[in-house]
C-alpha cells in the first residue's frame, strides 16, 4: 500500500532498490544506493527528493522528467477580478478617469512614494521621465548593455546618445566601478536597470550621480516591489519607471508608470502625456490651452481595473517568488558549471521577474549552452538564453544616420564602428553569448516540489553531459 506521505515515484524507486537487493551483493547494493542518493536532489523536509535524476535524459531516449503544466501566467480570477472590469466596460467611461487615479494612488502607496502616473507602457514611461528631466538631443545617458531594448530606445527617442557601461556578471547589473570612466561633459543622466527583478547597486550609483551632478532614472520595469535596505527600487533615484506588460509581475497587458517624490516633475509628466495640457486637465478638454509641448500617452479605465485586480496579490506572489528562488539557488549552487545570481548586500527583497544563473560548459564536459538548454527543455523545464548584445546592433546605426542625429552630433560621434569600439562590454558579451540562463517568474509560483524537479532536471543533464555533448556535436 502507498503511504499517503510517499509519492508514486518514491514508492517505485524504493521498491526498485528492494528488487536490486535480491540480485546484488551487499557491497554492490550499497554502491547503487549511494549513487542514487548522490544524484537525487535533497528536500528540505524529507531528505532525498522524490524526483530522481538517475534516469536517462529525454534527448537520449529517456522519459521527460516533467510533463505537467507550469503555473499559468497571467493569473485571472473571474470571481474576484471581473466585477470592477465589467462595471467599467458597461459604464462607457473608458478613457482615464477615477480608476486610473485610484491605481496611481495605490501604486504610490505600495511603493512608499509620493506620486505615481499611469501611462500606456513602460517604454513611454521612460521616454516621458527622460524628457521631463530635460534630457535632450546632444546629451549622453549612461545605460547597461544587459537589458531589454526599450531602455536604449527611450534614450534615442529623446535624441540623446546611449553610452554603455559593462555589467558585474555576478549580479547581472551595471557595474558602478566602471561608470565614472564613461562620464563626459555631455553626460546628463544615469539609467540603472534593475534587470531580471534584481536590484542594482543604487547606493554607489547615487553617490556617483551626486558627485557629477547627474540625474538618475531607475528602469524598474522588471522590479516590482524589489528593495534595497527596505526601500522599494524606483523610489531611490530622481524618477522610477515600471512596466505592466503581459509578462511582468504586475500584468495589465500593456501599461507603465512613472513614480517620484518631486511634485513639479510629476506635474510636467502628467501634462506631457496629456497633449501638454496643464496638470489636472480632464480627458476631452479642448479649450483649456496647452502649456507645453506634449503628446498623448494616456491610459484607460479598463487597464486600471485590471491593474487594481493584479495589485491585490502582487505582494504575496513576490514573497513566494523570493522563497522559491532562495530554495532553488541553494540546491543548484554546488552543481559544477552552475553559478546562480548574486544579490548585493543591501538587497532586502528581490522581484525575480526572472531567475538567472551563469552556465559554464566546462562543468558539463564541454556541452555548449545551446545543448544544455535543449536538454533541459526536453525534460519539461522551460528556459532561455536571454538577451542578445545591445551595444552593437544595427538599430543604433539607424538612429545615428537619421537627419536629426546628423544635425546634432559631430561626424566622429556617429561613426558606428568607432562607437562600437568605444562601447565594448566584454562581460556582457560573455553573459549574452555563452553563459546566461533564465527561468521565467511563473515557474517560481508553484510549490517547492516544482523547484525540486528543476534541480533534478539540471542534475540529470549534468550526469549525462558527456553523452549529450557528443549528441550535440553530431
Amino acid at each position: 500500500m502507498l503511504n499517503k506521505n510517499v509519492s508514486r515515484r518514491e514508492f517505485i524507486k524504493r521498491n526498485s532498490l528492494t528488487g536490486l537487493g535480491a540480485v546484488l551483493t551487499p557491497s554492490l547494493l550499497a554502491n547503487s544506493i549511494e549513487k542514487q542518493a548522490i544524484s537525487a536532489p535533497m528536500s528540505a523536509s524529507t531528505g532525498p527528493a522524490i524526483y530522481s535524476s538517475s534516469g536517462r535524459p529525454a534527448l537520449l531516449g529517456g522519459a521527460p522528467l516533467r510533463t505537467k503544466e507550469w503555473p499559468a501566467w497571467p493569473i485571472w480570477k473571474p470571481e474576484t477580478d471581473e466585477k470592477q472590469l465589467l462595471e467599467v466596460i458597461r459604464s462607457g467611461v473608458w478613457s482615464r478617469a477615477k480608476l486610473a487615479n485610484e491605481f496611481e494612488q495605490k501604486w504610490a502607496q505600495t511603493l512608499g512614494v509620493k506620486r505615481s502616473l499611469l501611462v500606456v507602457n513602460g517604454t513611454n514611461a521612460l521616454i516621458i521621465a527622460l524628457n521631463q528631466l530635460n534630457i535632450r538631443a546632444g546629451d549622453e545617458v549612461i545605460v547597461p548593455p544587459y537589458t531589454f531594448i526599450a531602455t536604449v530606445s527611450a534614450v534615442l527617442a529623446t535624441g540623446a546618445m546611449p553610452i554603455f557601461v559593462d555589467v558585474d556578471p555576478e549580479t547581472f547589473q551595471i557595474d558602478p566601478a566602471r561608470i565614472e570612466a564613461k562620464i563626459t561633459p555631455r553626460t546628463k543622466a544615469i539609467m540603472p536597470v534593475h534587470i531580471l527583478g534584481l536590484p542594482a547597486d543604487m547606493t554607489r550609483i547615487m553617490a556617483i550621480a551626486k558627485k557629477h551632478n547627474l540625474v538618475v532614472v531607475e528602469d524598474a520595469c522588471q522590479a516590482h516591489l524589489a528593495e534595497l535596505n527596505h526601500q522599494k527600487v524606483g523610489t531611490i533615484g530622481h524618477a522610477g519607471c515600471f512596466s505592466f506588460q503581459n509578462s511582468k509581475n504586475l500584468p495589465i497587458g500593456e501599461g507603465g508608470a512613472i513614480v517620484s517624490n518631486d511634485d513639479a516633475f510629476m506635474d510636467r509628466c502628467f501634462s506631457y502625456q496629456n497633449f501638454g495640457n496643464p496638470y489636472g486637465a480632464g480627458v476631452g478638454s479642448v479649450s483649456i490651452g496647452s502649456s507645453m509641448q506634449g503628446t498623448k500617452l494616456r491610459t484607460t479605465e479598463y487597464q486600471a481595473a485590471i491593474g487594481l485586480a493584479q495589485l491585490e496579490r502582487l505582494d504575496a506572489q513576490t514573497t513566494t517568488r523570493n522563497e522559491n528562488a532562495g530554495y532553488l539557488k541553494s540546491k543548484i549552487k554546488d552543481i559544477p558549471g552552475i553559478v546562480p545570481y548574486k544579490l548585493y548586500d543591501e538587497v532586502t527583497r528581490g522581484a525575480f521577474h526572472l531567475f538567472p544563473f551563469r552556465y559554464q560548459k566546462e562543468g558539463f564536459k564541454g556541452l555548449p549552452r545551446a545543448g544544455f538548454l535543449k536538454a533541459l527543455q526536453a525534460e519539461g523545464v522551460p528556459c532561455s538564453s536571454g538577451y542578445a548584445t545591445l551595444n552593437n546592433q544595427p538599430y543604433l546605426n539607424d538612429a545615428f544616420q537619421s537627419k536629426n542625429f546628423r544635425k546634432i552630433y559631430p561626424k566622429e560621434m556617429l561613426d558606428f564602428k568607432q562607437y562600437v569600439a568605444q562601447n565594448q562590454c566584454p562581460q556582457n558579451d560573455r553573459l549574452c553569448n555563452e553563459e546566461a540562463v533564465w527561468f521565467t517568474q511563473n515557474l517560481l509560483l508553484g510549490p517547492q516540489s516544482d523547484m525540486d524537479e528543476i534541480v533534478a532536471a539540471i542534475e540529470k543533464v549534468h550526469t549525462y553531459a558527456e553523452q549529450l555533448a557528443k549528441l550535440n556535436n553530431k
